[in-house]
């Protein structure tokens, strides 16, 4: 028999999971959104320029205090909150890993059928594609843009293994 604990923390680790996605989704658009925004953001368009993400324990520190500013706001007790700020740092974990690996090596995504971060910048797609660890939210607020993938060219790419990226 399961039991209730688990039950909760589950409900709450797939919650938090689909919150932060949606967390990420709008702040990446508001980042294309406001030049402010974008620009007060880990200097977004720097990023954009350079088409490089800064390694995945900088991501993560990005991404981390995302989850240090909003998720108090759910210590309705102190193990929902200890569970969703778990949980949003793991998210933060993931997030950091889709953005440098569609960075580093696109073709290894394999959890979307297209790595729209990667065809956002290929594309130079500022009204397209915001997503970064998955692409849900692009298709529910139509903002998914399909592109030929993948291209000779991203076939031709070395195939560096799921963990040949940058760390730092």
């Amino acid at each position: 028999m399961i039991s209730n604990g688990f039950m909760l923390g589950t409900s709450i680790f797939v919650l938090a999971f689909i919150f932060a996605s949606f967390l990420e989704y709008w702040l990446h658009r508001l980042m294309h959104i406001s030049p402010w925004f974008g620009n007060t953001i880990d200097s977004h368009s720097i990023h954009h320029n350079r088409n490089q993400a800064t390694g995945i324990l900088w991501e993560f520190r990005n991404y981390s205090m995302a989850v240090l500013i909003l998720c108090p706001a759910f210590f309705i007790s102190s193990s929902v909150g200890i569970i969703v700020v778990s949980r949003g740092f793991t998210y933060a974990a993931f997030a950091a890993y889709a953005h440098q690996i569609q960075h580093d090596n696109p073709t290894k995504c394999f959890w979307m059928k297209m790595p729209v971060h990667y065809i956002h910048h290929k594309h130079n797609q500022w009204h397209h594609n915001f997503g970064i660890g998955v692409d849900w939210w692009d298709r529910i607020f139509a903002t998914y843009k399909l592109v030929e993938w993948p291209t000779e060219e991203e076939l031709a790419q070395s195939q560096l293994g799921l963990l040949q990226i940058k760390w730092w």
